[in-house]
């Protein structure tokens, strides 16, 4: 039998929109009304496998009702911006699935769906209507299955006519006398003042319609029902006539036309792509993955290496497939200009005298993809990779750093360069992971250095038009090649030290495991979360804080809060820190120790986090946490690679509140900083009205949380949970440091405005961010982007300031002969291993290149210190 399946595409597109949280894709644009939608649609095209379907649209906002009644849908709120940018992807959608779409002006989707309705019921068709709007249910008959939503979006109620018997007790068509009898607020449709629900149901089973009702008033019991009927029965009919839908409507499409095959594949997966639908891209099958039609491409695969694949200017690609470049094989290369595209294989480069020339000649100049990990990767064959003019990644992340980027395709789908699969759809994902044949790997890899040729210049003429050009050039580009040197050069590890360590913090964790049992009175896991429950509060009856699906709580939010209950639960959150030590920063070092030279190579990601800042993995040496003192000695283990030479640290004293006090120009901020003194004591000064003597410890540690706390955007909540106060005192004591510094305050109300006007914020090199939810109607959301408005011109500020740093400071040491070399960057701190006789010269030069990295209202500070470890260098 044929199917028809009618879709009320504005009412179920507000339900999605209602129904999901605010979801942007990387471009800024919503899509949680599309993301919903579209999983409607996969559901009913999978449950009901309709022959024909169609989704019909309201054209305008006034149809031929508003002349009956021109108050009709009055009073509704208008479209939210968010869903109405949305209704076009909507369409898209429907028509890369080859579902018919159809709106006629001056009737509603409603009428539509009414009139198809009734003609495919007379030509035999089963039909199945999808709506969130109950008004709808009158459709329903012998033929017709209407299925609103309730909650959610895939989940529906099935109205057939038995169905509205049972829940009613009424017929389809009643449902419009039972909507004339008691209105319906969202369409203003005024019905009978005081007839709610119920009533209009039980007036209909004595009197079946609203006009028998009016001509039998007169047998209504109850005076004041008798005489509202009475007095606003032309209401009531005019009610049941705007409720009424319209199943004769001129509608100008046939049946035939909503006949359904299939969905485009290649248009579905595009557009998944473009709105960021990831999840819904997993659903479609493993048959999508190389759906988009490649272009075809022309190339020379190298097998001797000459001088005439060369040009002043190249595309150069570097394959590697695992994220640890640092040990994991270059799988080959491609070489893209206008000599040609050519594909080269690893070992016929690096065999190659011409290449390695070639690769280390600084005039030719190279447009790679990611330029420190290509570098890295040569280094490990004894090329130095020298000339690196244009990086993609780099640029990509640029203008846009809240945009994921997983690989080269990525960034060609997102400046609509599609002539490049994706790492996953080409060599498979998992189990399914494999590197194929030369023949197809060599023409991926030209795809890769081809696209880097074709966007180059549209990518840095955006950079231009975002004036980031400089920022490009003069900082992230020469960051990368400084990241390169840092990471292949590594900072030596003393495994013996290390190894001692994790004994001791072993024979700890024993010693605390035998007094935890003794404060329970039993032996248990500790690591068990289910067993420390019933322990903490069932057995010793402390008081149960959150509960979880499986039991008791026992997060590391709650414990701190049981601190001062009982002993035991300090030796458990210690235990904790210990163990998390133990395997996170003691085993965990140790696997990844080079057993070449005892050295870990840390990899900085260049291209991640959105103010700017870098972070580091494998291993992560920025997040030690050094608060613990256990966790402070580790820093031991970091030793210099050779004799005699020492760990010299210098760091930035509160960059961000010197930031922070430049651009928000507050006077006293900036008075406090010039005159050198302690910023924390000088806001304890001005918030609790005292002298600087009578600063008492206290005072200041809370005029230091909320100094930290302004830089990101902390609100009453979170300064009264990092106080341990409640939420009014947080909220008073910050009250008072803005009127306190009203040069923040207004730099706060202004930074805010800016970023609704905008879109974004920068930082002083202008390094942007997006905030496409900070104009949201959700109020957590919007809360969030007003906090990261105020926040990353700081943050990222700092981080600019310290690129900055690392650059000028490789500079000086090149210029002044020296063999110190620079190791890490741990967030605001500059790590170095020097030979003892250059001391004294680090000590004069690294403050002045690093407190005139860039030129503030204030000064900026750096403290140093040094000595044979890391550990000791503070």
């Amino acid at each position: 039998m044929k199917k028809l399946v009618l879709i009320d595409g504005n009412s179920i597109a507000y339900r999605a929109f209602f129904a999901l949280p605010l979801l942007n894709n990387d471009k800024g644009v919503h899509t949680n009304a599309v993301y919903g939608f579209t999983m409607m649609l996969m559901k009913i095209l999978e449950d009901e496998k309709p022959t024909h379907i169609m989704v019909a649209f309201d054209a305008g906002k006034t149809t031929f009702r508003h002349k009956t009644y021109s108050e009709y849908k009055g009073g509704r709120q208008k479209t939210p911006p968010e869903l109405s940018e949305q209704f076009p992807f909507i369409r898209e959608l429907l028509d890369a699935y080859g579902i018919a779409r159809y709106e006629l002006e001056n009737y509603e989707a409603d009428d539509i769906i009414g009139t198809l309705s009734l003609k495919a019921e007379q030509d035999g068709f089963e039909v199945k209507v999808i709506s969130g709007d109950k008004d709808l249910t009158q459709l329903s008959s012998e033929k017709t299955t209407v299925a609103i939503t309730r909650k959610g979006i895939t989940d529906i109620e099935e109205y057939t006519p038995e169905h509205i018997k049972e829940k009613y007790g009424l017929t389809p068509e009643q449902i419009i006398d039972m909507k004339g009898l008691m209105g319906d607020a969202s369409d203003n449709i005024p019905g009978i003042p005081g007839v709610g629900e119920k009533t209009a149901i039980k007036l209909l089973k004595e009197f079946q319609t609203v006009d028998h009702l009016i001509a039998s008033v007169d047998q209504v019991t109850g005076n004041k029902l008798r005489e509202k009927i009475e007095e606003f029965k032309d209401q009531a009919l005019m009610s049941k006539e705007l409720a009424t839908i319209l199943r004769s409507a001129p509608v100008e499409v046939q049946l035939d036309q909503f006949e359904y095959e299939d969905f485009d594949k290649e248009k579905v997966v595009k557009l998944f792509k473009e709105l960021g639908f990831n999840s819904l891209l997993d659903k479609l099958g493993d048959e999508v993955e190389e759906t988009l039609a490649l272009a075809e491409i022309e190339y020379t695969t190298i097998t001797e290496v000459t001088d005439r694949i060369f040009a002043d200017e190249s595309a150069f690609y570097v394959e590697i497939l695992e994220d640890n470049y640092h040990y994991a094989p270059i799988l080959g290369f491609a070489l893209v200009n206008h000599e040609g595209n050519f594909f080269i294989s690893t070992e016929t480069a690096i065999q190659s005298e011409a290449f390695k020339k070639w690769a280390e000649d600084g005039n030719k100049k190279k447009w790679v993809y990611d330029a420190k990990r290509s570098e890295v990767a040569l280094r490990h064959h004894g090329i130095h990779l020298k000339g690196v003019e244009f990086d993609l990644l780099i640029a990509s992340y640029l203008l846009n750093p809240s945009e994921t980027i997983e690989d080269i395709a990525s960034i060609a789908k997102t400046y609509g360069h599609g002539n490049v699969e994706s790492n996953d759809a080409f060599y498979g994902k998992g189990a399914k992971r494999s590197i194929p044949d030369e023949s197809k790997l060599s023409e991926h890899l030209v795809r890769k250095a081809l696209t880097v040729f074709e966007l180059k210049q549209s990518l840095e003429d955006k950079l231009k038009e975002n004036e980031q050009f400089e920022l490009f050039y003069e900082l992230e580009m020469p960051l990368s090649l400084i990241l390169a040197d840092m990471e292949s050069t590594g900072i030596k590890v003393d495994l013996d030290r290390l190894r001692t360590m994790g004994q001791d913090f072993n024979n700890q964790l024993v010693e605390i495991e035998k007094r935890v049992f003794a404060l329970a009175g039993e032996a248990f896991n500790i690591n068990s979360p289910k067993q420390l429950g019933i322990i903490l509060f069932e057995k010793l009856n402390l008081p149960a804080i959150k509960k979880t699906k499986t039991g008791y709580s026992t997060s590391a939010d709650v414990l701190e809060k049981l601190a001062d209950d009982h002993e035991i639960i300090k030796e458990i959150l210690h235990y904790r820190q210990l163990g998390k030590l133990q395997s996170t920063y003691i085993e965990g070092l140790l696997k990844v120790v080079n057993p070449e030279n005892d050295k870990v190579h840390t990899r900085y990601n260049q291209a991640l986090t959105q103010t700017g800042r870098l972070s580091s993995t494998d291993p992560n040496l920025q997040n030690i946490p050094i608060r613990l003192e256990e966790g402070r000695k580790i820093r031991q283990a970091f030793i210099p690679s050779e004799e005699d030479w020492v760990i010299f640290a210098a760091d930035y004293s509160q960059i961000e509140l010197r930031v922070l006090a430049h651009i928000a120009g507050d006077k006293k901020l900036i008075e406090a900083f010039k005159e050198g003194m302690d910023i924390h004591t000088k806001t304890a000064m001005e918030v609790f009205h005292v002298s600087k003597d009578e600063v008492t410890a206290n005072m200041r540690r809370h005029a230091k949380a909320v100094n930290f706390g302004i830089v990101y955007g902390i609100s009453d909540y979170g300064l009264s949970q990092s106080l341990n106060i409640t939420r009014k005192e947080a909220g008073t004591f910050i009250d008072k440091y803005l009127q306190s510094y009203p040069g923040v305050k207004d730099y706060m109300e202004d930074i805010v405005k800016d970023a609704k006007q905008k879109g974004y914020v920068s930082t002083l090199l202008h390094r942007r961010r997006y905030l496409p939810e900070i104009t949201s109607r959700n109020f957590n959301l919007r809360s969030f982007a007003e906090r990261t408005a105020m926040n990353t011109p700081i943050q990222g500020s700092a981080a600019d300031i310290i690129k900055k740093a690392m650059i000028d400071m490789v500079d000086r040491l090149d210029k002044e002969g020296l063999k110190t070399r620079l190791l890490l960057q741990v967030h605001d701190e500059l790590i170095f291993e020097a030979p003892k006789n250059e001391i004294e010269k680090l000590k004069e030069i690294v403050p002045e290149v690093m407190e005139n990295a860039i030129e503030l209202k204030v000064p900026l500070k750096v403290d140093y210190a040094y000595g044979p470890t890391w550990f000791d260098a503070k």
